[in-house]
């Protein structure tokens, strides 16, 4: 049973793709959510974001590492005019409503021969994080037709210029290259089509995240362990499998095996002997006297 009021302001639209979104996490969840909910231009830095809420730097920043991957913010390295290099991140309320939209718009560009340029919408996406500046000189003073400079880890509208986007996290590796283990690997990602024609990939792709599979292979995940991990629960219209896999292969990395016990087997003890003087038992290799028979018997004189 749900309760719903109507609320004259102070609401923010969220679509069922984001709220229901079955690969990810809750966190990363609330965290767009939260994001979209905040006006242009207010701070979505790590930093800020984890002194708001109590899941702390890495989990903010894994958080964000699933946004990007399925589209919902996009990070883009910029050039200031004062001489600042900030990462804008984007945040998109409808990833795939926005490329459908861009894609018509160019279809349309290219048959006019117009070039068409996407102008900002008012409240629609937001980003995340700006890095700290990283030269001392501080920003110059707008003139009367200059636009104010971005301002460092604010959020900021979609636009349609390009820009060197973020470098993703690096695809685990294994620390051993075994040619068996990577040809599984190879075979084992050219087959995901079978399970799941979606996940189609470009041979330089195969190559490139194959490596990443022989690391999981390396650290004792089964192949039907990977297979499952890399086909389960895929969004619908999926258009980059390949990020997603990179994405799969390097946030469910499983731990490495734990080195097997050492076992030590210990000196069995020599067996018991009967003392030829005296009789007693003891302990040695051979039969013979035992040490205090051995210790009274004196020596002959040459």
């Amino acid at each position: 049973m749900k309760v719903n009021e109507f609320q004259a302001s102070g609401y923010t639209i969220v679509g069922n793709h984001l709220a229901q979104h079955r690969e990810l996490s809750a966190t990363a969840i609330g965290l767009a959510t939260h994001i979209q909910s905040l006006p242009e231009g207010s701070p979505v830095d790590i930093k800020t974001l984890s002194g708001k809420f109590p899941e702390g730097h890495d989990r903010i920043a894994a958080a964000l590492r699933e946004l990007e991957a399925y589209g919902y913010i996009e990070r883009l390295r910029e050039r200031t005019e004062g001489g600042w290099i900030v990462t804008r991140t984007i945040s998109y309320n409808a990833p795939e409503a926005t490329r459908a939209r861009r894609a018509r718009e160019a279809a349309l560009g290219n048959q006019d021969g117009r070039v068409t340029v996407e102008r900002p919408q008012p409240p629609t996406p937001l980003p995340v994080a700006a890095s700290a500046p990283s030269t001392a000189e501080p920003p110059r003073s707008p003139g009367p037709e200059t636009a104010p400079a971005p301002s460092v880890g604010a959020i900021s509208a979609p636009s349609g210029t390009a820009a060197p986007r973020a470098v993703p996290p690096p695809l685990p590796q294994p620390h051993v290259h075994t040619p068996e283990r990577e040809r599984t690997a190879a075979s084992l990602l050219a087959d995901l089509r079978r399970d799941a024609p979606c996940l189609l990939l470009s041979e330089r792709d195969g190559r490139r995240l194959a490596l990443a599979v022989a690391a999981w292979l390396e650290r004792g995940a089964a192949p039907e362990a990977v297979r499952r991990t890399l086909t389960a629960n895929l969004p619908s219209g999926l258009h980059h499998p390949a990020a997603l896999l990179a994405h799969r292969l390097t946030a469910l990395l499983p731990p490495p095996l734990p080195a097997p016990p050492v076992t030590t087997t210990a000196a069995r003890p020599d067996p018991l002997q009967n003392c030829d003087t005296c009789d007693r038992a003891y302990r040695a290799p051979e039969p013979g006297t035992c040490g205090g028979c051995a210790a009274s018997v004196t020596p002959l004189a040459a």
